[in-house]
């Protein structure tokens, strides 16, 4: 027999009271308590909660000492089986209703094949994680409506609209993705969200381009500066992104093409394939001189591993350029718009992007590979200085 009674409970002053068998009661200053059970595993103390008391009776606590002391005597942790036991309810209760991040997690994982590094790469998850798991994340998904939506984002529907944009797409794919998959949830729930954030007038920041009049100046200063200069020089001569330009291979160049692999090319997962770049006579003085230092990797640092994207950055901004790396893509760009240098449908290859609808793609399925070559090879002439201001302005005409 215990010995305690509810009696002398209610009469007690705070402290610790015994009830025997290990259960005690922690009774505060007010008018509550908490159930305790000590017991020992292993030579080792531990201390389970049973409950506040008096929502939690003597009768009650008593109940719980004699099952959880049932189970310590099978030789099993009380407080590792009841967490199991926990585990194993909420796993029961998410197979019908999952959280939100739960769910958006799933669905990751489904749609991971078509993303890169399986949505590692392009951060799918990364405004969820930031700006919604924390404040609703762990709400069954059955059970959020629009306001919870609208409370998560409005902080920064104004201040961060781009991010803030991504995360209504990201949920939106989850909802429309979870109702397939049996789950009560709809779409319409993030679409009424985005109604009640209200309207936004935003304007793209456009990436900082070098004016294509000053490219020449840059690549000359950039000369024995090092790899990472280099790897800057490669990417204005073949205006491929920071991505295929860093991981460039030696045994990815073969007769003065250069085929950047699919992996490293903009675009979805399956959707994208390998580019051919014609590589122009400067761009393979580089290649030349680079492999004189031997390797795998083109611009590979110290420690073997290819540049890195803010390294590119950072030289450029010390060097007190406004431009960025990605630039030069909008300064070749220019320099064909303003000289007149290529067809349009040419310099848009050049730069890998898509052209025409999907059916009109189904038939044209040249990469305009020898349509290029004249095309690069006059745009590196200019940028190393080879073609005076008097040849510019003949293409012009």
């Amino acid at each position: 027999m215990g010995q305690l009674s509810a009696v002398a409970i209610r009469k007690s002053g705070p402290g610790r009271l015994g009830d025997g068998r290990g259960l005690e009661l922690h009774k505060g200053t007010g008018k509550t308590g908490k159930w305790v059970w000590r017991y020992s595993l292993g030579g080792r103390r531990r201390q389970m909660g049973l409950g506040t008391w008096p929502d939690v009776s003597l009768a009650d606590a008593r109940a719980q000492r004699d099952r959880w002391a049932s189970v310590l005597a099978q030789g099993r942790d009380p407080i590792t089986e009841r967490q199991a036991a926990i585990e194993a309810a909420r796993a029961e209760i998410e197979r019908d209703d999952p959280t939100l991040e739960t769910l958006a997690r799933e669905v990751l994982e489904a749609r991971s094949a078509t993303l890169r590094n399986e949505g590692k790469a392009g951060r799918w998850l990364s405004p969820l994680e930031r700006h919604v798991f924390p404040k609703i994340g762990r709400a069954p998904i059955s059970t959020l409506r629009q306001h919870d939506i609208k409370a998560a984002l409005e902080r920064i529907w104004r201040t961060k609209h781009p991010t803030a944009t991504k995360a209504i797409q990201r949920l939106r794919i989850v909802f429309r993705q979870g109702k397939l998959m049996g789950y009560e949830c709809d779409e319409f729930t993030v679409d009424a969200a985005q109604h009640m954030l209200g309207a936004v007038i935003h304007t793209p920041e456009p990436i900082p381009a070098t004016p294509w009049q000053d490219i020449p100046d840059l690549f000359e200063r950039l000369e024995g500066r090092g790899t990472t200069a280099a790897c800057l020089r490669f990417m204005m001569l073949t205006l491929v992104r920071a991505s295929g330009c860093r991981g460039a291979r030696f045994d990815e160049i073969e007769n003065g093409i250069w085929t950047v692999p699919a992996a490293r090319m903009k675009g979805q997962e399956g959707k994208v394939r390998e580019f051919r770049v014609p590589l122009s006579d400067a761009a393979l003085e580089i290649v030349e001189a680079r492999k004189a230092l031997g390797g795998d990797y083109l611009f590979a640092v110290a420690n073997g591993n290819p540049v890195s994207d803010s390294g590119l950055s950072k030289l450029m901004r010390d060097m007190g350029e406004a431009g960025r790396p990605h630039g030069f893509r909008t300064s070749f760009r220019t320099w064909v718009q303003d000289t007149d240098a290529a067809p349009w449908d040419v310099s848009e290859t050049i730069l890998a992007h898509t052209i025409g609808g999907r059916v009109e793609r189904s038939y044209a399925r040249s990469d305009m590979l020898e349509r290029r070559r004249p095309v690069m090879q006059a745009w590196a002439d200019y940028v190393t200085g080879v073609e005076s201001g008097a040849n510019v302005v003949r293409l012009e005409r």
